[in-house]
Parts: structure tokens; sequence; C-alpha cells
């Protein structure tokens, strides 16, 4: 291995991601990561790399990376990976980009990325920005994403040229969007968010193409300071929203009766056959659990329906929803923020509007 300085930006290249796998099973994040990776690679020109760790993963899970932008894989395959911990994951990671030196490593900010990333990024004395929303290397194109996500006078704002990771990420509880750069150490890292990268189109003639790496893992039990005896799963009844086709949300406007207002929206998207979302008033209130928070600080979705309850459209909350493919907003204020995303807009009382629409959406299913 050539020697390892962190300080030395141009000998670093490539963009990797750290698609995270449970049970031999690839995540849906990494598929995420890999799309973005994508075009942050072809922006730079270089390689896009997937890092798999695991026991066994079967080798057209790992081909099928490559359908999703991957031109390599890099298979850590280890009896001690097959399940996750800190210390072998760690090591591993760590291991294989001081041998390979990529500039860029993207990790997606779930339990366990959330905890590996920290961890990588301290053993490798480089900068990690955590939960990113939003992540680009070319200045014009931030440029364009500044223009529409900000009130900063980009056209009279001088901005330096280069590409050094450019990563946005939400702060002060989602009241303003920061930019965190790297320039001085390298791998730049960042985690991201789950739901907040839409993943591309499957490509069956990148995943034929792909170029599967097995690594020669260096990995030994003294390496790891736990051991896991065993692995017990419970279910806890959680919504999915990132995965839902439907999402009807509440917000402030049920606060005359929140326990009718959820009900309401429960009802709404039971006929639409949808989830329930809601506001981080809603949820900072305590009238709903914190997995149902849409927006910065909560989960950013994609569904096909969007239905917006007495939801003012403040920022931190459209952020998280605004390319929903069709919102429906309810609102008493006409003038709110909501109707300027929204596709429909109907300006009343919910608690009066929600019923109608649910006696409108039977009357159709039963008139078919």
């Amino acid at each position: 291995m050539s020697e390892y300085n962190f300080t030395d930006t141009a000998a670093f290249h490539g963009v990797w991601v750290f698609c995270e796998q449970r049970d031999g099973v690839l995540q849906s994040i990494s598929y995420q990561l890999l799309s973005e990776g994508r075009k942050l690679a072809n922006d730079l020109g270089v390689e896009l790399c997937a890092v798999v760790m695991g026991s066994e993963v079967p080798e057209a899970y790992l081909k099928a990376l490559g359908g999703y932008g991957a031109d390599r894989v890099y298979n850590c395959n280890h009896p001690l990976l097959k399940n996750y911990t800190t210390d072998a994951y760690t090591k591993v990671l760590c291991d294989l980009v001081m041998e390979k030196k990529p500039e860029i490593v993207l990790i997606g900010a779930t339990n366990l990325g959330r905890d590996l990333g920290p961890r990588c990024a301290a053993r490798l004395h480089t900068g990690l920005t955590a939960d990113c929303t939003h992540l680009d290397v070319d200045v014009e194109k931030y440029k364009a994403f500044l223009k529409t996500t900000s009130n900063i006078d980009v056209d009279n704002t001088k901005f330096e040229e280069n590409t050094n990771l450019k990563m946005t990420r939400p702060a002060f509880g989602g009241h303003l969007m920061a930019t965190i750069i790297c320039p001085r150490f390298r791998p730049q890292m960042s985690t991201v968010r789950p739901g907040v990268m839409q993943t591309q189109e499957f490509d069956e003639a990148g995943a034929a193409k792909t170029i599967v790496e097995n690594v020669a893992v260096d990995l030994k039990p003294e390496d790891i300071g736990v051991e896991i005896l065993e692995i017990k799963k419970t279910a806890s009844k959680m919504v999915d929203l990132i995965g839902a086709d439907v999402i009807v949300s509440v917000g402030r406007g049920i606060s005359a009766d929140p326990d009718k207002g959820i009900a309401l929206a429960e009802e709404l998207a039971g006929v639409l056959g949808g989830v329930v979302g809601a506001s981080r008033a809603v949820v900072d209130a305590g009238w709903i659990s914190a997995d149902h928070q849409v927006g910065q600080t909560g989960k950013t979705v994609h569904p096909r329906i969007y239905v917006a309850l007495g939801i003012s459209g403040a920022i931190q909350h459209t952020a998280g929803m605004q390319d929903s493919e069709t919102i429906i907003a309810v609102n008493k204020n006409d003038s709110a923020p909501i109707f300027g995303v929204a596709t429909y807009g109907i300006v009343g009382d919910l608690f009066k509007v929600v019923p109608q629409l649910i006696a409108e959406i039977k009357a159709a299913k039963a008139g078919k």
C-alpha cells in the first residue's frame, strides 16, 4: 500500500458509495446513492465504485449495482462481516480507502450509516457532513440549485470555481440550510438521508458491464471489540412514508380538534390506499408520532399523490414533499405558501372539506 496522506488532495480520485446490506439483501438507500453518485462521477469524469461488505452476498446482487450506475463493485466478503459491527466495518472500509484513495465517499444516513460514517471519518482524519439533502461538485449546477432554494442574489455573488463536494444539509432544526465543503482533506465524506435522492431507472447494459472486484479482507476476531451472540428482531408498527404511493399529511390546521383531524386524515388515507404523514408542528405538539414527520427534519418523500391538510407550506416542510407527482392542498388561508407548490388547491375548512372528499371518493368507487 502506498503511503496514505489525507492532505494530498491530488492523489484522490473517484466517487464511492457504501452499499448497505442486511442478511445478504442490498437496501434501497444503496440504489439512491448510486444514482446520485453517478451524476457526481459524470461531472468529475471519474469512476463510480460501490463498496459492499458482507458474507456471501449473491453475485447477481453485486452485478445489479451496475444497473444503478456503478462502474465497479468492491466485494468485501468475509464471515466476520456477515453482521454489522462498528469495529469490523470501520477497519475494512478505512483499509480500502487508504489503499484506493477515493475523493468522495457517500454513506446512507441509516442507523448503520450514522454509526459507520463518523468512525471512518475520524480514523481517516477527514471531515464528514451528516444528513445531507443535496450534493454538487459543479459550481453552475450548485448556483442553479441556490436560485430555486434560497434568497441569495446568485447572479451578483462571487463563487470560487472548484470541484469540491458541496454538501447541503438543514441546520438549526431545519430553519436554515447550510452548505459545507472539505477543501483541505480527503476523502470528502457525507451521509445522505434515505428518500432524498431519487433512484434512476435500472439499466441492464450497465449491470452487464459492471466489474466485480473481490477484495482481500484483512480481518481477525481480535480486531473486533464485541461478539454478537444473538440477533433478536422485533416488529414495531411504523408508517412507511418513503415507500408510500399516497400520503395524507396534517398540519397545525387540525389544532381545533387534533384527534378528529388525524381521524379524518386516516379515513381519507384509507379510501385512497395511502398512509398518514404530518408536519413538524403536529409532531412537536405530541399529536402524532415522529415516524409520520415529513420535511427537512423528517422524511423526504416522492409519492404519486400528496394531500396537505391544514399545512401552511413552510420551506422546512415543502422541501420534503415538493417533488411529489400531484399535490393537493386544503387550507383556510388563501395566501398560504402551500398553494405555491400545489397542483390543486382547495380554500376551506379541512373539517368540512375532508368529509366531502371522502364521500365523493367512496361514491366514485361504488360507481365503478
